[in-house]
């Protein structure tokens, strides 16, 4: 992977804004926006943002089970489920 190819400064931006959608939407990769010689913005194609999303929730669910785990806030399979069945019965 070339990070070198994915920063540009912000007159390239300016400038060459559909090159820029065009880049991201193709390569699946982040734009790094640099103002200043210092990383200011990402820019990054629809897919890939919801992905990362996605993959974000999917870890703190993970987390917070890691947690309820840790704390003894769980029951067992076969009692969760019999409660639902009478829960469905009713």
């Amino acid at each position: 992977m070339n990070l070198a190819n994915d920063i540009k400064p912000i007159s390239y931006l300016k400038t060459k804004t559909a090159d820029a959608i065009s880049y991201v939407n193709d390569s699946h990769r982040p734009l790094i926006i640099t103002q200043n010689g210092e990383a200011k913005a990402v820019i990054q194609d629809i897919e890939s943002y919801q992905n990362m999303k996605n993959a974000i929730a999917m870890l703190k669910l993970l987390a917070e089970g890691e947690s309820d785990i840790k704390n003894t806030r769980y029951e067992s399979q076969e009692s969760f489920f019999e409660k639902m069945e009478q829960k469905l019965a009713k």
